[in-house]
């Protein structure tokens, strides 16, 4: 099945043996190509899907390094949520509520809420100039909605309010992300 989802997420979980990380009981798969969030639910031995939404990631392609502004392909994890509690639109710099969309922010760019991750891949996502946590790459909202579903951002993963704050309450930290562009 390759291309489909379940055939991207026996990818996800073949790095996963790879790598010896134990699968969580929730994972997202990012599509590049597709500008999708797919999520995943292993009931028993069987993994089920739990939905799909239109994502945004970086206008500037895909990219690996420090500086590139690119989204970073491989196997993640969600190690930091920030932002629960505070209502939708809430902006955030540094990772600290700063203000609003509707009180004079209408531009924002991070918005009500964050799942920062870490990469798993020693080399590719993880140390050096290629690690994810250390370019602050995040899911996270946008005050821009309208773009989701094409390349805006500057590395991260954009999602609408009404998309991002039920995953953002569902996924606890850990859980893993695959992101990949087929």
């Amino acid at each position: 099945m390759p291309g489909t989802s379940s055939g991207l997420l026996a990818d996800g979980l073949r790095k996963c043996r790879q790598l010896g990380v134990p699968p969580t009981r929730r994972a997202l798969l990012v599509n590049v190509a597709d500008q999708t969030v797919s999520l995943f639910e292993k009931l028993s031995a069987t993994w089920h899907p739990g939905g799909e939404t239109r994502c945004s990631t970086s206008r500037f392609g895909i990219g690996q390094t420090e500086g590139s502004n690119g989204t970073p392909l491989g196997l993640h994890r969600v190690v930091e949520k920030i932002g629960g509690g505070w209502p939708a639109g809430t902006v955030f710099k540094g990772r600290r509520p700063i203000g609003y969309t509707w009180k004079g922010m209408p531009d924002a760019k991070i918005t009500t809420r964050i799942l920062w991750l870490e990469g798993l891949e020693p080399g590719f996502n993880r140390g050096g100039n290629v690690d994810s946590h250390a370019r602050y790459i995040y899911i996270h909202g946008t005050a821009d909605q309208m773009s989701i579903g094409k390349p805006m951002s500057c590395g991260c993963i954009h999602l609408t309010d009404g998309d991002l704050i039920p995953l953002f309450d569902l996924l606890p930290s850990g859980t893993l992300v695959w992101i990949f562009d087929k």
